[in-house]
């Protein structure tokens, strides 16, 4: 919507909220001094705005702008306005020539039609106007706005080793940084400059960094500037300070005088190059290290899912140099399929991973403990523990060594089987059966050289091997077991099934299965006549009369007896018979399934 005139002949556009109230306040009073109410009146009206009325901006568009765009271009210039005057500490005299040019900038962005780039680009100019304002009697400075990123990350570098320098440069200021050049201050002293010194290739270009009202919005747009520098062979142990001059155009200005930004270096020397200490100054004697001689763990095997206590053995190898505030860090090798579901093998007890030491004499042993928890899931495997150190020693400040240790970590070997299938479950001596049953590897850790063993006194000896079963495979037992002697006790057979972990080491675990042997048995028995009882019709001699109550017991008896035997041949012989035939279709099974 167009705006209406003020009172004192200028256009002020219907804006909501504070600063409305402030452009309304700039235009009709047209005075410095009530630039401070109005201002003191709009801080406090933004102050109470949410942070989740916070949006985001668009700046690059075709399209006609309209009232909400205006605001934001409003209020990013009242915003710039306020910032020059803070950073450069402006008096009344620069600030109402800044106030007029705000008012022409509002007056013309509330009458004009135009797109949204158009805008912005007005914006832009308007702001390089106001700059060079505020900076025409003011000395120009860039500490305020050109900074190291967060990122930064001290390189270690050793004598005679190349090394790549990232270095982030981060523009905290609101306006765009053009036609960047950053260069290295070298030198050929070897206690100013730790690398190779060279005056070629050391020249970085950037064609602009853009402005920005935040500071993760800054870091989002720094600028990253990769140097390749080669360490001096007589280079010294200890932190080197880097200085880099970066010169640049602002608001079309280009800087007098470049930022500096120092960044510092972690340099290893030879042994006896000497030590730059803390305050670049060089110091003699050698830098004690601090060296891990061993460790154990409590339980000594190390099961996957288990809590365990870990002592590592450290020394200060240093003969006259104790070391001081040692602070070790343990951190344990990442784990995961991939890099967004990664996770540490260990995970400390107490919630921290470090271990504070005040002091190790020299040539002296130490002893650090930690209780850590080993992750259910990881793999049989050793898994690496970084052991970080940081410490101090005289007049040395922040030296580091780093160690590791392999903490070999043990899966549950665990098995089930199927139930077993005894075809037939009863046999003669001499004849067979078969067995048939799975091993199933249901632990996470592989299963060597399986093999099961049948013992019993009523077979011959027989084993069958299954080979290595990985973790979730399943390995099958087929065996033929020949009966050797009749069965004696209650038909049990031991099946006796091994196998080796990683080490070699052979776990045995015993399972059951039922099956009798028996005697073999004739097909027909033999009954003659003189064993039906020629006796048994005997006749007494005395009255010339018959024995009839001893015949009567002869033949009773002799009924019973052939009746009770006939009665286990008939059940022998119908078992044989079944146990033939099962044998005769399981061959025949076996004949098709090899064919």
């Amino acid at each position: 919507m167009r705006g209406k005139m003020g009172s004192c002949g200028k256009t002020v556009r219907r804006v909501a909220g504070g600063l409305a109230g402030l452009f309304f306040a700039l235009c009709v009073c047209g005075q410095a001094g009530s630039w401070d109410a109005a201002s003191v009146a709009y801080a406090e009206e933004k102050d109470s705005v949410s942070e989740n009325e916070i949006k985001y901006v668009e700046r690059s568009s075709d399209r006609v702008i309209t009232d909400d765009d205006r605001f934001d271009a409003d209020e990013d210039l009242l915003y710039y306005m306020q910032s020059l005057e803070v950073r450069y500490h402006l008096d009344e005299k620069v600030m109402e020539g800044l106030h007029k040019l705000f008012d022409s900038a509002v007056y013309y962005i509330a009458n004009t039609e135009m797109s949204l780039t158009e805008l912005w680009s007005y914006v832009s100019s308007v702001k390089g106007n106001m700059e060079s304002a505020a900076i025409a009697k003011v000395t120009q400075t860039t500490s305020e706005f050109l900074q190291v990123g967060d990122n930064w990350q001290t390189p270690v570098v050793s004598y005679g080793q190349g090394v790549s320098i990232v270095l982030p440069i981060v523009n905290f200021g609101t306006e765009e940084l053009n036609d960047l050049i950053v260069e290295p201050v070298i030198s050929t002293l070897v206690t100013e400059w730790p690398f190779e010194p060279d005056t070629t290739n050391y020249l970085q270009t950037e064609p602009f960094i853009p402005g920005c009202q935040t500071k993760e919005a800054a870091m989002a747009n720094r600028r990253e500037f990769t140097f390749h520098f080669k360490t001096r062979s007589d280079v010294m142990t200890g932190y080197y300070p880097l200085k880099f001059k970066i010169s640049y155009t602002k608001a079309g200005i280009r800087s007098e005088e470049p930022a500096e930004l120092t960044v510092y270096v972690k340099t290893v020397g030879k042994p006896g190059s000497g030590i730059i200490g803390g305050n670049g100054q060089e110091a003699a004697g050698s830098k004690p290290r601090i060296v891990v001689t061993g460790f154990e763990t409590n339980p000594a095997k190390v099961f996957a899912g288990e809590t365990f206590t870990l002592m590592i053995h450290v020394k200060n190898t240093s003969r006259d140099t104790a070391v001081t505030n040692v602070l070790f860090d343990m951190q344990a090798a990442q784990e995961g399929e991939d890099k967004t579901n990664t996770y540490s093998a260990f995970l400390p007890t107490s919630g921290s991973s470090s271990v504070y030491m005040e002091q190790i004499a020299p040539n002296t042993s130490a002893d650090i403990e930690i209780e850590m928890t080993a992750k259910a899931d990881l793999a049989q495997k050793p898994y690496v523990l970084d052991v970080n150190m940081k410490y101090d020693a005289g007049m040395v400040f922040d030296l580091t060594d780093k160690a590791s240790v392999s903490i070999p970590i043990l899966q549950e070997s665990r098995f089930d089987t199927s139930i077993p299938e005894v075809v037939p479950d009863s046999i003669e001596v001499g004849s067979q059966s078969n067995v048939m049953f799975s091993i199933y590897n249901t632990g996470k850790t592989t299963l060597y050289n399986v093999q099961v063993k049948f013992i019993a006194d009523s077979i011959a000896e027989a084993s069958a091997f299954v080979g290595n079963l990985q973790s979730g495979n399943t390995g099958n037992v087929d065996v033929m077991l020949t009966g050797a002697a009749p069965t004696m006790d209650d038909g049990i057979v031991k099946l006796e099934i091994s196998y080796e972990d990683d080490a070699g080491n052979v776990t045995t675990e015993e399972k059951e299965i039922t099956l009798f042997v028996n005697e073999v048995m004739m097909d027909d028995m033999m009954m003659g006549d003189d064993m039906m009882g020629g006796d048994m019709m005997m006749e007494g001699e005395e009255g010339g009369k018959p024995k009839t109550g001893l015949i009567v017991v002869g033949v009773s008896g002799a009924v019973v007896l052939a009746a009770a035997g006939l009665g286990v041949f008939l059940k022998l012989r119908k078992r044989k018979r079944a146990a033939a035939a099962e044998a005769a279709e399981l061959a025949e099974l076996e004949k098709d399934l090899f064919r």
